[in-house]
């Protein structure tokens, strides 16, 4: 009886080896916020507004044609070189594109230039871009002698 009895014992303690354990019970949390990702710093997507020179020294342009488109003032507009309504610049008559570079010499009742000026280290001078167009064409021609 004493063998059944331990036999039964090793049986029960091998089939509790055996058994699985019992589930405990499982606290699983879950998301409160769904991941949809942040909707800051959307700026930067998008595209470039070709800015620039669109013909450059020595080009040769036709009446119309725009010579550069730009945000602010980085180039002005010369002999036969117009300004549009977007400070782009276009050329008034046929002919070769030409740049060159003037010394600034501000108006003393303009007081944001002057200001502009007094702040440059001593000796520094401001130069202006400007945009031009040598007719192709000699000016002081009639047009009917052009033609024959």
């Amino acid at each position: 009886m004493a063998a059944a009895a331990l036999a039964l014992g090793t049986r029960a303690a091998v089939t509790a080896l055996l058994r699985p354990p019992q589930a405990a019970a499982l606290a699983v949390r879950y998301a409160s916020k769904k991941t949809g990702g942040s909707s800051k710093n959307l700026g930067g997507k998008s595209p470039g507004k070709r800015f620039g020179i669109k013909k450059m020294e020595g080009h040769y342009v036709h009446a119309g044609n725009i010579l550069g488109t730009q945000r602010h003032f980085r180039w002005h507009p010369g002999a036969h070189v117009g300004l549009g309504k977007k400070k782009y610049l276009y050329a008034l008559e046929e002919g070769i594109v030409r740049y060159t570079k003037e010394v600034y010499v501000p108006h003393p009742n303009n007081s944001e230039a002057v200001d502009l000026v007094t702040k440059l280290p001593k000796g520094a001078v401001l130069y202006k871009t400007f945009v031009h167009v040598v007719p192709a064409k000699p000016e002081g021609t009639f047009k009917l002698v052009a033609m024959l």
